[in-house]
C-alpha cells in the first residue's frame, strides 16, 4: 500500500507524470481554484490565504515524510510546494482567465529559476519545510508583482 503521505505530496499522482509535473500541478491547482471561486463565489476575503494554510501545513509535513521514502532531496514526484505556491500566488487577485494565466506563468518561472532569495531558501532549507518554503515565497513574489502591475495598469487608465 502506498503511503498516505506520498499520495498528498505527489498531489494524488500528478507529481509523476513524466513531463513537466510541477507545471502540471500548478495549472491544477489554479484551475480548482478559479473553479471555485466561478462557482462558489466564496464571500470571505480571507478565504484563499485560509484555504492554503492546512495545504502549508499538511505539505510540509507529507513532503518531509515523503522525501524519506523516495530516499532523495527533493524529489521530483513531489509537488505539492507547486501547489501552495500557486495557491499563494493567487491571494487577492482578480478572478480573470488574463491574470490568473500571469500568475501561473510568474509563478512557474520564479519556481523554476529561483532568483534570490528564492536559491538562498532552496539551497539553505532543508525537510519538508525547504521543499515548500522556497515555492511559497516564488507565490509571494507573484502575487506581489501582479499586484503592483494591476495597480499601475489602473493608474494608467
Amino acid at each position: 500500500m502506498k503511503s498516505p503521505w506520498l499520495t498528498i505530496s505527489t498531489f494524488f499522482q500528478v507529481g509523476y507524470l513524466p513531463l513537466a509535473p510541477g507545471s502540471w500541478a500548478s495549472m491544477i491547482a489554479a484551475a480548482i481554484l478559479f473553479a471555485t471561486e466561478k462557482l462558489f463565489h466564496p464571500d470571505s476575503f480571507l478565504w484563499l490565504p485560509l484555504a492554503t494554510l492546512p495545504v502549508i501545513v499538511i505539505g510540509i509535513y507529507a513532503s518531509s515524510r515523503a522525501e524519506k521514502l523516495l530516499g532523495s532531496k527533493d524529489p521530483q514526484p513531489i509537488v505539492i510546494d507547486e501547489v501552495a505556491g500557486q495557491m499563494v500566488s493567487l491571494w487577492w487577485l482578480p478572478v480573470n482567465i488574463p491574470v490568473y494565466l500571469a500568475a501561473f506563468v510568474l509563478f512557474r518561472l520564479f519556481d523554476i529559476f529561483k532568483p534570490f532569495p528564492i536559491n538562498r531558501v532552496d539551497r539553505n532549507v532543508r525537510g519538508g519545510w525547504g521543499i515548500m518554503f522556497d515555492d511559497i515565497l516564488a507565490g509571494l513574489f507573484t502575487a506581489g508583482i501582479i499586484h503592483l502591475l494591476l495597480f499601475a495598469f489602473r493608474q494608467a487608465a
